[in-house]
């Protein structure tokens, strides 16, 4: 196949056109745009069409539904803004095509994980000896680092998951908190764990559980806590319930899908203490590192449990000298993402990863308080990135955000918190700016009913 060079100059103008519109073009697409995506709705040719054609027709049409998650005005999740660097090396990637899986697939994946994977660790300060898998969202990192925790429990019970199947096997406990995010929930229903069979603790009013109300652990039990609420940011108290675990046989981990990057910042990295003392660890990476969605880590302080898990042996699939992906994650094959991890901690170090949580998490409390000199109310303490914020007319929130939204200038969703109708705003990016804040709060400001 010859280089298509009219479809890569197409795309890098089309991408720099999109890069540099980015301070100006709505956050979020309106109706009518999106109503005008169903231009795509069409039968399928019998012969196709011409490639630059195909991508134009993309560009042209679906780049206005495209919502500028990648800018600096997008608050309605905890979302990263994917920084230059890590979309130029996922590009590469893709350019490549690479397995992540085995290691003679793409001995470049290999060795580029291997060492994005203990650049984790040392930036986080998280046991340099644990295993680590790349996979694509916080939601398979739970289910990965839990399925390996299920792996050690039965192995203690001595009891041989893999052979004997999940019907006959001894009965596991999960204990959790009654704030614990919904994701969790999911990677054990994934694992054929329903709610009912799971045991929830009562937590304060920043949504952190509650020591004293932990029930008595032992070796059957799998612990479940988190840093960073999803609404409140708050931090469970680690070191509390990890000396009730200690000793006990029970497995506990952390669901730090954003707020566990705070161990990067000195002046953030208190409020995880003790995190360190988990078992596993579940990390997105198109959070607070600023990668291309798709992408996170399941981490297991075991060196054994996550290939004990997961590892795959057939005939076919010869070891190699370098790190075999596959043992790690639930994929034999998958994309070889652990390429922009690696350009993302190359480019930053660990002072620009820091940097990078230290200002979103200053713009939080700047906005907190902007927004309470404009009448809000402030319903959580804005500890790192997170609001939670109302107004005293509790019925006008919906029509609020909607207005909000329909700006365009800026956007972020409700919630609910503590039995109150509130909006929530998460600063993950690293393209915001103070500009970009001060803009968010006068829409905010211009469209109070």
């Amino acid at each position: 196949m010859e280089f298509d060079q009219e479809l890569y100059d197409y795309v890098l103008n089309a991408a720099k056109s999109f890069e540099s519109s980015l301070d100006s073009r709505p956050v979020t697409p309106s109706d009518e745009v999106i109503k005008a995506l169903d231009y795509f709705d069409e039968p399928l040719s019998n012969g196709g069409i011409e490639a630059t054609q195909v991508i134009k027709m993309l560009h042209e049409v679906g780049e206005p539904g495209v919502v500028s998650s990648r800018g600096g005005r997008f608050y309605g999740f905890v979302t990263g803004g994917a920084l230059p660097v890590a979309v130029a090396a996922n590009w590469m990637a893709a350019s490549w095509d690479q397995n992540g899986g085995p290691s003679v697939m793409s001995p470049i994946s290999s060795k580029l994980e291997q060492v994005a994977g203990s650049w984790v660790l040392d930036a986080l300060d998280l046991p340099a000896s644990s295993t680590f898998g790349f996979v694509t969202g916080a939601t398979m990192a739970g289910f990965t680092a839990l399925s390996s925790a299920r792996t050690k429990i039965y192995q203690n019970c001595g009891y041989d998951l893999k052979a004997d199947g999940i019907r006959n096997a001894p009965k596991i406990r999960f204990v959790m908190s009654e704030e614990i995010h919904p994701t969790n929930i999911i990677a054990l229903q994934y694992m054929g764990f329903g709610k009912n069979e799971l045991e929830f603790v009562k937590c304060d009013e920043q949504g952190r559980i509650i020591p004293e109300e932990m029930p008595p652990l032992d070796d059957h039990t799998i612990v479940i806590l988190q840093a960073g609420n999803v609404n409140s940011g708050s931090f469970d108290h680690f070191n509390e319930v990890c000396d009730l675990a200690e000793g006990t046989g029970a497995w506990v981990h952390v669901d730090a899908a954003f707020g566990g990057w705070v161990r990067a910042s000195e002046n953030y990295k208190h409020l995880a203490n003790g995190m360190e003392r988990a078992d596993s660890w579940s990390l997105d990476c198109h959070k607070w590192l600023n990668v291309p969605h798709d992408s996170a880590i399941a981490i297991c302080r075991d060196s054994n449990v996550m290939q004990d898990t997961f590892g795959v042996r057939a005939s076919y699939l010869v070891p190699g000298s370098l790190r075999e992906g596959y043992h790690f994650t639930p994929e034999l094959s998958r994309r070889a993402r652990g390429m922009e991890i690696w350009a993302a901690l190359k480019y930053l170090g660990k002072d620009g990863l820091a940097e990078i949580i230290d200002r979103t998490c200053g713009f939080a409390k700047y906005c907190a308080k902007e927004l309470e000199n404009q009448g809000f109310e402030i319903l959580n303490d804005v500890v790192i990135n997170q609001i939670v914020a109302t107004m005293k007319d509790e019925d006008k929130v919906d029509d609020f955000i909607k207005s909000v939204q329909q700006d365009g200038k800026t956007w972020f969703g409700p919630t609910d918190w503590k039995g109150r109708k509130a909006f929530r705003i998460s600063i993950s990016s690293h393209a915001t700016t103070k500009e970009d804040i001060d803009i968010s709060l006068k829409s905010i400001q211009e469209n109070m009913p």
